[in-house]
């Protein structure tokens, strides 16, 4: 089901947009883009695709839903697409009619958010649309973070020592696809590959004293980002130290996400707090996270980065140092950040950061 407020509000944006930049019509192609317009319409066959199958197109007077004779009839019958007011038009398979028929049916001035030859890229333009997320969206989203926290800490309390990499990671699919999430990202780390890797793709390497699991999940468009991790037996008094800096860290990014402050600022604090917790060059291993939502990541954030943090978006800040790492996913709103996927059966560490308390998930001990 969608919500009708929704889906007008995303149109008069677009169409805001189209004005904006003298268009007649703007061709919406990218997964992301797509299942945003239409409140979690899935327009892939491919999961870990960027680029749908069909596309959704606005025009002054009209909306569309263009799509060959493969994905029309699934579009129509199972994402509720004509029920939204789109108009499904429907070509031949073997046909490449979809630039053709978009003029046809817009004009001639075309935008897209894909590369199309005499198309004005509007990819840039439309994402920023999304950084700000509706009240429905939020509801939606706390759902998929708990949903993902919760087959996440299964599955990381399920961990023995002897278990492959690999067979962490199957189990993990099976719960999320149990609970209707797609799995974009998977990590899975054993012992020292913790340390030598900061992405680590799961091997047949069999966990012996730890394990770090890492996961992007995504259901109705909406991407959560998080990690966990196991250890068997006490945790090793180096690990604690680093991991606790690195949580430290994470709440300092967290606290300075701030609506209407530039994102820059929160990585600058960012860098601030490795500098204090002793591991001033850490930060250099790895990128920090950055904006999240219909993207695995928006946009990274650096030291250049132009960003103003909106009111209601998401951000998956992921610092790491060596052997450790603090990642989960947030909104910024003005009252503090929220936290989408919180610890939910995992050990808890209570931090304070600039007068803000967080409950973050501590290392589980088998």
């Amino acid at each position: 089901m969608f919500v009708k407020e929704e889906i007008d509000a995303k149109k008069r944006k677009v169409r805001s947009l189209l004005d904006d930049l003298g268009l007649d019509g703007i061709l919406i192609k990218r997964q992301s883009n797509f299942t945003w317009l239409t409140g979690g319409a899935r327009n892939l066959v491919g999961i870990a695709t960027e680029n749908g199958v069909s596309s959704a197109l606005i025009s002054r007077e009209a909306e569309y839903i263009l799509a060959n004779n493969i994905e029309a009839p699934r579009l129509i019958e199972e994402e509720d697409i004509e029920a939204q007011g789109y108009k499904v038009c429907a070509f031949p398979w073997h046909a490449d009619r979809e630039a053709t028929l978009a003029r046809e049916l817009a004009g001639p001035r075309l935008g897209a958010d894909v590369a199309m030859a005499g198309v004005v890229d509007v990819a840039r333009s439309l994402a920023s649309l999304r950084y700000t997320l509706t009240p429905w969206e939020v509801e939606r989203y706390k759902d998929v973070g708990m949903e993902t926290a919760r087959a996440i800490e299964e599955t990381t309390a399920e961990i023995r020592p002897g278990d492959k990499e690999c067979t962490v990671i199957g189990r993990l699919a099976a719960r999320l696809w149990d609970r209707g999430l797609d799995y974009i990202t998977t990590f899975c780390a054993a012992d020292d590959r913790i340390a030598r890797f900061r992405h680590p793709l799961a091997t047949d390497r069999r966990v012996e004293k730890r394990a770090m699991l890492c996961v992007n999940a995504r259901r109705k468009g909406l991407i959560i980002s998080l990690t966990r991790f196991v250890q068997f037996g006490a945790v090793p008094a180096d690990l604690r130290r680093r991991y606790d800096a690195t949580v430290g860290v994470d709440c300092t990014l967290m606290a300075h996400t701030v609506p209407g402050r530039p994102a820059a600022e929160a990585f600058r604090k960012g860098l601030e707090a490795y500098a204090e917790a002793g591991f001033a060059d850490e930060y250099e291993l790895h990128h920090q996270g950055g904006s999240i939502g219909y993207e695995g990541r928006d946009y990274k954030v650096a030291f250049d980065s132009p960003h103003i943090v909106q009111e209601s978006q998401a951000f998956a800040w992921n610092p790491s140092i060596t052997g450790a790492k603090s990642e989960d996913t947030m909104l910024a709103t003005a009252g503090g950040p929220v936290i989408l996927s919180p610890p939910v059966t995992f050990p808890v560490l209570d931090v304070e950061i600039a007068g803000i308390r967080f409950r973050r998930p501590d290392i589980l001990e088998l």
